[in-house]
């Protein structure tokens, strides 16, 4: 019998871009208050998301207003479970690209969505 108060795994999915959106923000605060509740998080940055991670982004040249998600504080709450897919860097001219804001495992898109199926619950931002 499974005990009612047994923390779950949590995935969190970023899939939409750092600009033009508060989703990246919203996720990472979601994440952060999380990791208080949980130590099994994983952090999955697939489609656009993968853009989240990209250093030196200066949203005031394009005005943005939306703040810009730090990632790279994750380590400092104990969150190391990190995976990008290697599909989604690529399709956006990352493929060699490896000098990321936080340090994260490349995926193939089926490892990523197997990996992402073994998580209780999956929110996506």
């Amino acid at each position: 019998m499974k005990a009612e108060n047994q923390v779950k795994r949590v995935a969190f999915v970023f899939s939409q871009g750092p600009h033009g959106t508060s989703a990246g923000r919203e996720g990472l605060d979601a994440l952060l208050a999380t990791s208080a509740l949980s130590e099994d998080i994983g952090v999955f940055f697939v489609a656009d998301g993968v853009l989240q991670l990209l250093k030196g982004q200066q949203p005031e040249k394009i005005l943005a207003r939306d703040y810009i998600a730090t990632y790279g504080v994750l380590p400092l709450y104990d969150v190391e479970q990190c995976f990008i897919c290697s599909a989604s860097a690529q399709e956006r001219g990352l493929a060699e690209y490896d000098d990321w804001v936080l340090d994260v495992e490349r995926l193939s898109p089926d490892v990523l969505r197997q990996k992402l199926a073994s998580y209780d619950v999956v929110m996506t931002f």
